[in-house]
């Protein structure tokens, strides 16, 4: 299998780095039509990890991809930050690549993001897809040992690494895919910061959406994998119960099928944009 057969024509998309606020975000735009679709990614990851999805996605749905500070191409803060205001740097990112609304979705920590910017942004977000996400600090948790390998960025900047602990770590297709995982997090190597992957750790710490989910107003996808270490399907249930307007969509997978397994998960997403 090529790197393009992997991860798809990047031809369409434009790169480029902008100045929002106090920050340079490195940002991936791939312009179709429709609403476009933001999507933030899990803890350490840069945007390239993505790849695959975007690939599996109808080619003319615009997609937005960036880095968070202190992670793939993007400068580490020089502060730590929360959700609230990357969420007010994403909204600065969209206004400035010209768009007045999007959808986002959110992987893992990524959905955490998306969760805070449906709240800060409610005419802004159209509708919003979590994906192997939760409730932050106050959810139901996942395994120990997995938990404490998520305390280090190694499995970025180590792919032998990442691709020896994928079925104890993320579950699901990872354990048939160990290559592919390779493949993928060798494009991590040298990016991001100690630093940044601290800041994304202690958002997530004193973070939680639980009694707010409530106000979430918009049509929310949860995709969630019945084999998913990180975490558990409990918190799908959880989310749907107090979301407004939420239904979950349940796979056998793990934590990252939405990247593994995209050729299956890429069309429930779009079949939810689009219905």
């Amino acid at each position: 299998m090529t790197v393009t057969e992997l991860f798809g024509d990047r031809r369409r998309s434009d790169e480029t780095t902008l100045a929002v606020g106090c920050q340079r975000i490195r940002v991936n735009v791939r312009r179709g039509t429709g609403v476009p679709l933001v999507l933030c990614n899990g803890i350490g990851a840069g945007l390239e990890v993505l790849d695959p999805l975007v690939a599996e996605l109808d080619p003319n749905t615009t997609t937005i991809r960036f880095d968070v500070p202190g992670a793939g191409g993007s400068p580490a803060s020089c502060l730590p930050y929360g959700f609230p205001y990357l969420a007010w740097v994403l909204g600065r990112l969209t206004t400035k690549l010209g768009f007045d609304v999007v959808d986002v979705l959110g992987l893992s920590w990524g959905g955490a993001l998306a969760q805070q910017f449906a709240l800060q942004n409610p005419r802004r977000c159209r509708r919003l897809v979590l994906v192997a996400t939760g409730m932050g600090a106050l959810m139901v948790p996942g395994r120990p040992r997995v938990l404490a390998k998520m305390l280090t960025p190694r499995r970025f900047t180590d792919p032998d690494y990442a691709a020896s602990i994928a079925d104890e770590m993320y579950g699901g297709t990872a354990s048939r895919n160990r290559d592919d995982i390779t493949k993928l997090f060798l494009q991590q190597l040298h990016a991001g910061s100690r630093s940044g992957y601290l800041h994304q750790l202690l958002a997530g710490a004193v973070w939680t959406s639980l009694p707010a989910l409530p106000l979430i107003r918009q049509q929310t996808l949860i995709v969630a994998g019945t084999d998913d270490p990180i975490i558990p399907v409990a918190n799908a249930r959880i989310m749907e119960r107090l979301l407004p307007h939420a239904i979950v969509h349940t796979h056998p997978g793990g934590h990252i099928d939405l990247v593994t397994n995209a050729t299956e998960l890429a069309p429930v997403i779009e079949t939810f944009r689009h219905t």
